[in-house]
């Protein structure tokens, strides 16, 4: 049995003047991701390994979700190929995942994540926002053979205000 972990960045700032891989996350990511992350590790068992975006956004929002599942540092990892708004390198690098680890968690982008769980899970959502996390568990053991699997939670910043 395989779990993957999805987490959407949050909510990013504008204002900056930077590129948009060094956007920073605005005041209301912060509140959303501490708010999601917390809600996540008192529901779901912790994963045995992150990998995030290496985009300021995405890693600052994974910070928050290592912290609240105490996740190790040396079981954390940034990863550029993350950094993908169509799916085909998440879906790689998904599909490359070592077979030891059961409980995998990831921190990326749309339009990328949205169709990743609509083809991976049973269950459509229409789009996961920011801070938006999705869980999904698959009846395989080894992640290169993973296809639909069942969505077992989501936990989105709007049903927690």
């Amino acid at each position: 049995m395989k779990t993957l972990y999805f987490a959407r960045h949050a909510k990013s700032s504008w204002k900056h003047d930077v590129d948009d891989h060094q956007r920073p996350l605005k005041s209301r990511g912060r509140s959303d991701a501490s708010l999601v992350s917390d809600k996540a590790a008192t529901e779901m068992k912790p994963p045995q390994f992150c990998i995030s975006s290496d985009a300021v956004r995405a890693k600052t929002t994974a910070a928050y979700f290592v912290n609240a599942f105490k996740v190790a540092d040396e079981n954390f990892k940034l990863d550029h190929s993350l950094y993908d708004f169509s799916g085909q390198q998440v879906m790689s690098l998904i599909k490359e995942l070592d077979d030891s680890y059961n409980r995998v968690m990831i921190f990326g982008h749309n339009h990328a994540f949205t169709s990743i769980v609509n083809m991976l899970g049973n269950e459509y959502i229409e789009n996961v926002p920011t801070s938006g996390f999705v869980a999904i568990e698959f009846d395989s053991d080894s992640w290169q053979n993973i296809t639909v699997g069942k969505t077992i939670k989501t936990i989105f910043p709007r049903n927690l205000k």
